[in-house]
C-alpha cells in the first residue's frame, strides 16, 4: 500500500506529554478513500493521534505525510484536512446556510456559486430548504449533519471525526451511522475517525486500529479484528470473549490439543504458524460459536460441562453465563432461539454441556 493508494503515512510518530506516552512510536498508511477508525477506550492515544493529523498537536517524534507531503510542522489551517467534532460547533448567530458557506466566505464565490454549493451540501446531508433555518431550530442529528456539510463544502482531503456521534441518543446515533457511510461513499473523502464504540466502528470502517497505551495492536478489517485478534486485548475489546488458558499438549494435522486445566482437553484448528508443545496458549471463543447441550454431547469436539448460573431473555435469543468448577469466571453463552419454542422449564442451576467445533476457537500465544 503505497504511491497513489496512500493519502496518509504515520512514520514512527510519538507524541509525549511529560513522562506520558501519549502516542508510542505508531506507523501505519491509510489508503485514499478509507474510512479508517481509531478505536479504543479512553486514554489510548486515539485523540491525540487525530489531533496531530488535524495539525493541534505537533509530534515529538517522527513524521506525518498527508498526500506526498510532511506537515508534521504545518499549522492546522495550512493542512489538506478539516475536522467535525464531538459537540457539533455549529455557530449559534448563523443559520444553516450561513454555517455551511462559513469556510468559503474567502475564497472569492460569486452569491449565485454559494448558493448553488449550499444546497448541493443541503441535499447531500437530506436536508434541503433547512438554508434559512436558525440553528437552534434543529435536533442533535440536525446540527451534527450541519457540522458535516460545513467541513465538506471546503473539499478536504482528509476529514477527520472526532467521536462525532457521541452526544446523540442510540436510535438517532445508529441512523446517523448509516447516513455517516453513505455520505463518506458518495463523497469519495478519506474519513479518519475516532470512537470508543466498538460496535460503531465494526459497522462504519473499511479498517480499524484498534489502540492501547498509545500503541495500534492491530489494524485491519472489521471481519478479520472479530474473527482473528492478534492478542487478547484485541479479542477481550472486540465484542465478548471467553478465554480458556492452558498448555499445548499436542499438534496434529493443522490442530492444536490443549490442556486447559479445569475445562478440560480442548482443540483447536490453526492455520500458519503454530506454537511449540508445552507453550502457554488461551483458547479464545465467542459466546454465539457456542452450543448449549442439556444432555451429554457424543464423543468428539470440544465439550465442556458447567450449570447455569444466570440467564438473560432478549426474545431472539438468551444469553446465559454457566459456572464451571474450576473456572474463577463464568462463561457467556449466547443462544439463538431460531425454532422459537416454548421452553418454560428453569434454567438457573441445571447441568450443561457447552460445546463448539475446532474452528471456533482462536488461539493466542502470550
Amino acid at each position: 500500500m503505497t504511491g497513489a493508494d496512500t493519502i496518509i503515512s504515520l512514520n514512527n510518530v510519538s507524541r509525549h506529554f511529560g513522562p506520558v506516552r501519549a502516542v508510542d512510536d505508531v506507523s501505519f498508511e491509510i489508503k485514499r478513500g478509507e474510512f479508517f477508525s481509531l478505536l479504543g477506550p479512553s486514554g489510548c492515544g486515539k485523540t491525540t493521534l487525530l489531533r496531530m493529523l488535524a495539525g493541534f498537536e505537533v509530534p515529538t517524534a517522527g513524521a506525518i505525510v498527508i498526500d506526498g507531503q510532511d506537515v508534521s510542522a504545518v499549522p492546522p489551517y495550512a493542512r489538506p484536512t478539516n475536522m467535525v467534532f464531538q459537540n457539533y460547533a455549529i455557530f449559534p448567530h448563523l443559520n444553516v446556510g450561513q454555517n455551511i458557506a462559513y469556510g468559503l466566505r474567502k475564497k472569492g464565490l460569486t452569491k449565485p456559486d454559494l448558493a448553488r454549493i449550499v444546497e448541493e451540501a443541503l441535499e447531500l446531508i437530506k436536508m434541503p430548504g433547512y438554508g434559512s433555518r436558525a440553528s437552534h431550530q434543529l435536533s442533535g442529528g440536525q446540527r451534527q449533519r450541519v457540522a458535516l456539510a460545513r467541513a465538506l463544502v471546503c473539499k478536504p482531503k482528509v476529514l477527520l471525526l472526532d467521536e462525532p456521534l457521541g452526544a446523540l441518543d442510540k436510535k438517532l446515533r445508529e441512523e446517523m451511522q448509516i447516513e455517516l457511510r453513505q455520505i463518506q461513499r458518495s463523497v469519495g473523502v478519506t474519513f479518519v475517525f475516532v470512537t470508543h464504540d466498538q460496535e460503531e466502528a465494526l459497522a462504519l470502517s473499511d479498517r480499524i486500529a484498534v489502540m492501547s497505551g498509545g500503541r495500534a495492536l492491530q489494524i485491519d478489517t472489521a471481519n478479520r479484528l472479530y474473527e482473528a485478534p492478534n492478542c487478547r486485548e484485541v479479542a477481550a475489546f472486540i465484542g465478548s470473549m471467553n478465554f480458556f488458558t492452558g498448555k499445548v499438549k499436542a499438534v496434529a494435522n493443522g490442530n492444536v490439543d490443549v490442556d486447559a486445566g479445569a475445562a478440560g482437553a480442548l482443540s483447536v484448528a490453526v492455520s500458519g504458524q503454530v506454537p511449540a508443545i508445552g507453550s502457554q496458549v488461551t483458547v479464545a471463543v465467542r459466546p454465539e460459536k457456542m452450543r448449549l447441550n442439556w444432555a451429554a454431547p457424543a464423543v468428539g469436539g470440544n465439550a465442556v460441562s458447567g450449570k447455569v448460573a444466570a440467564e438473560a431473555y432478549f426474545g431472539d435469543r438468551s444469553h446465559y453465563h454457566v459456572t464451571i468448577e474450576g473456572l474463577s469466571a463464568p462463561v457467556a453463552v449466547a443462544h439463538q432461539k431460531a425454532d422459537r419454542r416454548l421452553d418454560d422449564q428453569e434454567t438457573v442451576g441445571r447441568p450443561v454441556w457447552l460445546t463448539w467445533p475446532q474452528h471456533a476457537g482462536v488461539l493466542l500465544t502470550d
